[in-house]
């Protein structure tokens, strides 16, 4: 289980992004978190993750406390974060990514077992470089392939719909739709998009840094759009991919 318990960060100059933020996660859940823009979403993954060091307020997995830990020591206790752009490498390929990701060499039956859970063939891609002749889909694809690789405990896609075209993000949500079979871990998203918010478990809404509902999507989905909460939302009450 991972445990947010009082979390509030603020910038460099001192304006208060994240509010005193507790939230417990169960394991195996798919959780969504959403929001306005600008309303703390993506802070308090990277706050989750280690990226930024929280004000005060204390982070626990499986009962332990790991707010002291750094981005590196959360990896290795088991959080993995994907960013919204995936990172390109020149000369490196898709089988040196997943090997590197799991921590030694993949059989081709692992590759081909971890491929094939994003909706890829290992043969058509293990040894292709990561780099921009890769479509936004296929590398968001791979990079999730890669942090099914390393097996951890919580892992956290922030905005993974970000720069992919409609049909690449369908295969998106059949992807995530797949991990309830294939993973034990926590995947916690962070999106505006509907496709996505409907296949969660629990939807959380942050707005002005703090939480301002969470439940069930056939709960919160009904009036998500109507919530004050979504009304400086740059389209308005269409935050949806509808």
């Amino acid at each position: 289980m991972l445990e947010i318990k009082n979390i509030s960060f603020k910038s460099d100059d001192g304006k208060d992004i994240v509010k005193n933020i507790s939230l417990n996660v169960e394991s195996g859940k798919i959780v969504a978190i959403t929001g306005p823009n600008g309303g703390g979403k993506s802070s308090l993954a990277k706050l989750i993750a280690g990226v930024y060091e929280a004000s005060s307020g204390s982070i626990l997995l499986d009962g332990e406390d790991i707010s002291g830990c750094d981005i590196t020591d959360r990896a290795k206790k088991g959080i993995s974060y994907a960013f919204q752009r995936p990172v390109s490498f020149k000369g490196f390929t898709v089988r040196d990514m997943l090997s590197i990701a799991a921590g030694r060499e993949l059989s081709d039956d692992e590759l081909k077992e971890l491929m094939g859970t994003v909706g890829l063939c290992m043969y058509d891609y293990v040894d292709r470089e990561i780099n921009q002749n890769l479509s936004g889909g296929e590398q968001k694809r791979i990079e999730i392939a890669s942090v099914l690789a390393r097996k951890t405990k919580v892992n956290i896609f922030d905005e993974p719909e970000a720069g992919i075209d409609i049909w690449s993000f369908q295969k998106l949500i059949d992807v995530f739709k797949n991990l309830r079979s294939v993973s034990s871990a926590t995947q916690l998203i962070i999106s505006h998009q509907r496709g996505i918010l409907e296949i969660a478990d629990i939807i959380i809404v942050i707005s002005d840094g703090k939480v301002a509902v969470s439940g069930k999507p056939k709960e919160v989905l009904p009036t998500l759009f109507e919530m004050d909460a979504y009304q400086n939302c740059p389209v308005g009450k269409r935050c949806s991919n509808e």
